[in-house]
Order: structure tokens, then sequence, then C-alpha cells
């Protein structure tokens, strides 16, 4: 008996160390280890970037396999960060002069993108057509077309050569683009080389990008409606379009008509083209489509373009540019021509307040045409 409980003791030690190795291991190999207590869960949504502390994730929670498409998974839901967070939507913008973005508080490459480990996926261009489906921890070669609800991208990265990085078609919404990077090969996309969005909202309902890094696209952001917060548009690179002509580049645009709000908080958005070559802004608010409404511009950093701001124009309203940061590292203006153009004063519900330059001095709301 004595024999037989000595054996069974060294067989439950060996067990046991046997199960030890082969979670280091399979840590080692994915480069993920089981989430930790600290105070930025992977699962949270709403968590800061690379910067912050952050848990490891679980495995990917899709597989496109051979009918790319992705598999449901449930997501948390991101809700707001709270009021005077530090990295989140209702972060302050320090009210003195500003040296850059990342110095002053405003988002750069420490603070945004992936916050953990990636698997690379050669999807393709993929549809993603299931319902709730989540896209974690991805380094993706190709393009999401989305045709469902609630999809929620995190934790990723996306090298698109498409005319998008993510698009969200018309009739479908929720979804959310967080803590990823979006880029693109310079050369290798379909519109003369160029490519037009990182993400592209063609529905009518809102959606969420928040901490991601964006690079290369010639329009970043594209949409009448959502919630962009936390990101850091940069490298815009120009390229002519497929008629021959220089392709307009914005960080953020918005062609108008839009049909519910529009919030762009605490972003750093960069255009550096040069004017020559199709620079139109940082942020663009167009009445290409319809009357823009509804509005609000809250504590970027804003560089580059014509104007660094096309406010919406004539009939423009509820339009809010609230303590923005103009900076003159490509235009001694923010933009080549001026800090923005195209403000409507007299628009019901329009207002300018604390807009400054990066020394600190205010920028007086432009002269309405």
């Amino acid at each position: 008996m004595a024999r037989d409980r000595k054996r069974l003791a060294a067989w439950l030690a060996a067990g046991l160390l046997l199960a030890v190795v082969l979670t280091l291991y399979q840590a080692q190999r994915t480069g993920r280890g089981e989430p930790s207590a600290g105070p930025c869960p992977q699962s949270a949504l709403d968590c800061p970037g690379p910067g912050a502390s952050a848990a490891a994730p679980p495995a990917p929670s899709a597989d496109p396999g051979a009918t790319g498409t992705a598999s449901p998974s449930p997501a948390t839901s991101s809700g707001s960060p709270s009021p005077g967070s530090p990295t989140g939507p209702g972060a302050p913008s320090p009210a003195g002069p500003c040296s850059s973005p990342g110095a002053c508080g405003f988002p750069d490459e420490r603070s945004t993108g992936p916050r953990t480990g990636l698997e690379r996926h050669d999807t393709g261009n993929m549809s993603v057509k299931t319902d709730g489906t989540v896209i974690r921890g991805w380094d993706i070669k190709g393009s999401l077309d989305v045709y469902a609800n609630d999809v929620t991208v995190i934790d990723s990265r996306i090298t698109s050569a498409n005319w998008w990085g993510i698009n969200l078609r018309p009739g479908y919404g929720g979804l959310k683009v967080l803590h990823t990077t979006i880029t693109a090969v310079p050369g290798k996309g379909p519109d003369n080389g160029g490519v037009n969005y990182a993400v592209s909202n063609m529905g009518t309902s809102s959606i969420e990008v928040g901490w991601c890094d964006i690079s290369v696209f010639g329009n970043a952001l594209s949409m009448g409606q959502g919630d962009l917060h936390d990101n850091y548009v940069h490298d815009i690179v120009a390229f002519r379009n497929q008629g021959g002509e220089w392709q307009h580049t914005d960080a953020v645009i918005s062609g108008g008509g839009n049909k519910g709000r529009l919030s762009v908080r605490h972003n750093t958005l960069l255009n550096p083209v040069r004017v020559d070559q199709g620079a139109t802004a940082a942020i663009g608010l167009f009445a290409d489509t319809g009357t823009v409404s509804s509005v609000t511009v809250d504590r970027n950093w804003l560089a580059g373009g014509a104007y660094a701001l096309y406010a919406g124009g004539p009939g423009a309203t509820h339009i809010q540019v609230t303590d923005n940061v103009f900076s003159t590292e490509y235009h001694a203006a923010a933009g080549a021509y001026g800090h923005a153009t195209a403000w409507n004063a007299g628009g019901a519900g329009n207002v300018w307040r604390g807009n400054r330059t990066t020394g600190g001095v205010p920028v007086e709301p432009p002269i309405s045409p």
C-alpha cells in the first residue's frame, strides 16, 4: 500500500509538472498567457492603449476557415469611458503651449493600436456576414467588408490593398473598431495604386472607432455618423485617382446629410499631404450629400490640409468646435490657407469655444462667407 501511494504521488507530481510545461509552451508559442488581474483586463473594450497595463488575450474568437467568414463570439459592451479619464473621450487637453501630440496628452503611436500579440491571418478581402462576430488578436492581410450587426474588431492589425480597410454596408450597425492598426502598402491599392478609406460607414447608424493607429489611406475615417475618439491618424499618402487627378485627402471626412450625430473627440489628425497633391483638411465637414448638422469636434490635435477644418458651410447647424489645438507642424496657420473655413456663425446651436494654436494663442472662428 505504501508503495502504491508513493507511485500515485509520483504520477500526480509528474502530471502537474507536465501541465505547467504545456501551459508555458503554449503561452510562448502564441504570445499569449492567461488574463491577469491588472487594471486593464483584455476583455474590457474601453481600456487605454499599449502604453497602459493590459492583460493578454485569449485565442482569436474568429477564424475565416475555408468560407472566408468569421465565427460569432460574445463581445463585452464598451460603454463610454468615464469623464475625466486620462485616455478616454473625457480627457482634458492642456491649456498652454504644446510641443507634440504625445507630450500634451493627445494620441500617438504609444497609446493606440493593438495591446497584445497577434496571429497572422491571410484572409484577403473578407466578408463578415454573421451578427455578433468578434475578431480579436488577428494580423490581417486583407480587408473586411461587414454585412452584419454588432461586429467588433479589437486588438488587431489590418493591412489592406482594397478600397478600404473596414467597410460597413448599408442596413447594418453596431460596428466597433478598437485598439487596432489599420494601414496599407503605398502604391498597391486599386485606385491607381491608392487606397481610399481606412474605416468607411456606408450606412445610417453610428459606429465606434477608438484607440486606433491609422495611416496611408487618402480619406482615413469616412462617415456621416459615428463616435471617433482617441485615434492617431498620420502619414496619409497622396495618389492620383483612376481619372489621373490628385485624390483629395482628409484624416476625417463627412459628406453631410447625416441622420445621426458625428462625434470627433480627442484624436490626433494629421494630413501631411501637399495642397498641390490633393490635401483638403484634417477634418472635412462637407455638404456634398446634404446639409451638415449635429457634429461635435472636441479636444483634437489638428494639422494639415488646405484648411485644418472645413466646418460645414452654409446652413450647417449644431456644430460644436471646442478646445481643439491647431498645430503648426506643416503650416504656420495649421492649414496652408488658414486654421478653418466654412463656419456658419449664425447657425442654430453652433458653438466655437476654447480653440487655440500649439503656442496657446486663441484661434478665432473664421468669418462666414
